[in-house]
């Protein structure tokens, strides 16, 4: 079946195995010093691994791959005790995996296992991208308005043409599509004199992203590139995207990584 399943870049791997630590449905193992996907049908796709990888070398791809098997993952997680079957549950819960959920929770019931979830609250599980949350902000009124600094259209990278005259001899800024509605400041921190791109690298299709920059790398005399993209570990994929494309191109261009917090602050 075609599915999200992660990939991981073996030359950008080191081996710390850090993304292990954050797979708790073991689906990953290092080996020969490498992290290697060793059970793809314990692999959910939700991404969590990302962001514990310090040199960004898991991506989400759309692939044919093994079902996911949630049974035997919920075994997995009841050896291991409740505190990681209920970190496991969350995962599911937080991502919006109803469908998961439910199989895990009938399984639970079929075992006669107890599901640690029973009235008790979510909390965060290290994965906050779907996880619904407010915050009382301090609200400075002024009357001045920030000008536009888009110079450009369209800006979707889906849509963006390969060869376009703003990408000739640009500094160009990727972001991901959550970063100028989380950044107050956007346009004149991060976009001024800069030529665009936006994509979600969670819910679109990193291989046709990768191929689409690579043309793009290819094409242009990109002089900078600077990534900008929110703290959930899903986010992180962007930069591995860019990576990919880069090294795809045989281009050698300056990058800046910059991570936006859901406060809208840079980390």
């Amino acid at each position: 079946m075609k599915r999200d399943i992660i990939d991981i870049d073996e030359e950008l791997c080191n081996g710390c195995g850090e993304c292990v630590k954050g797979c708790p449905e073991g689906a990953l193992q290092v080996i020969d010093g490498k992290a290697r996907l060793v059970n793809e049908a314990f692999c959910d796709g939700l991404g969590a691994c990302i962001g514990d990888c310090s040199v960004d070398a898991i991506i989400i791809e759309e692939r044919e791959a093994e079902p996911h098997d949630e049974k035997a993952v919920v075994e997995r997680m009841i050896e291991q005790g409740e505190n990681v079957l209920k970190a496991h549950l969350e995962h599911l819960r937080e991502h919006g995996q109803s469908e998961l959920l439910l199989e895990a929770l009938e399984h639970l019931d079929e075992r006669g296992v107890k599901s640690p979830l029973q009235g008790e609250p979510t909390t965060a599980c290290g994965c906050p991208s779907a996880v619904a949350s407010q915050w009382e902000g301090d609200v400075q009124e002024s009357d001045a308005r920030i000008s536009s600094q888009l110079r450009q259209w369209p800006v979707q990278l889906h849509l963006v043409p390969v060869e376009a005259s703003y990408f000739k001899n640009a500094d160009l800024v990727i972001a991901a599509d959550c970063v100028p509605f989380a950044y107050p400041n956007f346009h004149t921190d991060f976009l001024k004199g800069k030529s665009l791109i936006i994509g979600c690298p969670k819910l679109d299709d990193a291989s046709r992203y990768i191929e689409k920059l690579t043309e793009i790398f290819k094409r242009n005399d990109i002089q900078s590139i600077t990534i900008a993209h929110m703290e959930v570990p899903c986010c992180f994929g962007l930069v591995q995207i860019v990576n990919k494309a880069m090294k795809n191109s045989g281009k050698d261009i300056p990058v800046e990584d910059v991570t936006v917090t859901v406060r809208g602050e840079q980390k």
